[in-house]
């Protein structure tokens, strides 16, 4: 679900507001090509997006490294989300409302990379597809050898890759529909996969506590 709505915000952003809200790498680049280029507002705008992304991170993991829980920055999350879906029609193209709307969702996507970082134990990244990608080759040569315990790593590198795709699919679809509002949809597959999570553990305590009884 979470990867589903990072390729969801990452194609309605980039039809919204003409800027990729997960791509770092290619933000990376981007700033380095308008410092030889002498481009200083675009420097200015492109680091600003570094950092916020960096900030949603810091964020999320300090919050969830001192209690434990992750309810808080996917609330967050929702919150920026709906709130775009909301001032989204006063989009003008201009420096200051691009760094705001495509800064608000970078932050959002940092803090949801952190949190699903660090529930994974870094294993699994929901808002870009690079490392995955690379991941995938790594662990189909693997099976192609015949290493052991390779096919459920395979089986998730494919859901991710293929859920992020299919959010890009819908977000695209959904911008093109419901033009900035589409944006409330995502924060509703966060309210979905938040209370999916509450009832899944809340079914693993009972579960746990009819077995000891």
């Amino acid at each position: 679900m979470l990867c589903l709505t990072a390729g969801f915000v990452n194609a309605s952003g980039f039809l919204g507001f003409f800027v990729l809200t997960t791509n770092i790498t290619g933000h990376a680049a981007l700033l380095a090509v308008k410092i030889t280029e002498g481009d200083l507002r675009a420097v200015r705008m492109v680091a600003l997006w570094l950092v916020l992304f960096l900030s949603g991170a810091f964020c999320s993991s300090l919050y969830i490294s001192k209690t434990n829980a992750y309810t808080l920055p996917i609330l967050a999350e929702i919150v920026i989300l709906a709130l775009v879906g909301y001032f989204g029609h006063t989009f003008d193209k201009s420096v200051v409302k691009t760094e705001y709307f495509a800064g608000s969702l970078l932050f959002a996507m940092g803090m949801q990379n952190a949190l699903v970082s660090m529930i994974s134990g870094s294993v699994v990244r929901t808002t870009h597809l690079t490392g995955m990608f690379t991941d995938l080759g790594i662990d189909l040569a693997a099976a192609f050898m015949k290493f052991p315990r390779v096919r459920k790593k395979i089986l998730l590198r494919c859901t991710i890759i293929l859920f992020f795709l299919l959010g890009g699919i819908i977000g695209g679809f959904a911008f093109l529909r419901f033009s900035y509002h589409c944006f409330y949809i995502a924060g509703g597959v966060l309210i979905i996969a938040m209370f999916y999570d509450f009832f899944r553990v809340n079914m693993r305590l009972l579960k746990k506590r009819w077995t000891t009884h």
